[in-house]
């Protein structure tokens, strides 16, 4: 009679760390798909007020170029001063050279020029920075990321 018990308590305490190794193991994968793989390879960010509808970084045999699409999701209307895209680990330096105003709600188009070649194929991980003045403020500055594959 004890020997039916021993064996049960033994076979509950082994099930409950099958499930526990099987719910590490589940999410495990999970974090590593999200951030290794999956989605992680074409992502990008602004901070408030812009958001970034579409971007895209296209080869070129001399100059390279990274097209964003800038959303103004603040309240009035907003002035880039500049926007500077840059890739440290490659060395590449991308600018706009006069960016328009922005409306509220607006998203505009804009496409940084690269000082170097891009090659299709290849990832391209840039930190963006947007200079900027809304009516009656000083000049205030939203930063990003930017990670993709270059396209031909």
């Amino acid at each position: 009679m004890f020997r039916e018990k021993r064996g049960q308590a033994a076979m509950e305490f082994l099930m409950t760390y099958g499930w526990a190794i099987l719910a590490a193991i589940i999410a495990i994968g999970a974090l590593s798909y999200f951030t290794i793989g999956g989605t992680s390879q074409n992502v990008a960010s602004l901070n408030a007020p812009f958001y970034l509808e579409a971007w895209n970084a296209g080869a070129s045999a001399t100059n390279g170029t990274i097209g964003l699409g800038v959303k103004n999701n603040g309240d009035g209307t907003i002035t880039p001063v500049s926007i500077t895209v840059v890739d440290a680990e490659n060395s590449v330096n991308c600018a706009v050279a006069a960016p328009a105003a922005i409306s509220s709600g607006d998203i505009a188009d804009v496409s940084a020029v690269c000082d170097s070649a891009l090659v299709a194929g290849d990832k391209f991980n840039g930190d963006i920075t947007i200079k900027y003045t809304r009516t009656g403020t000083t000049q205030l500055t939203s930063t990003g990321s930017i990670k993709t594959t270059v396209v031909a």
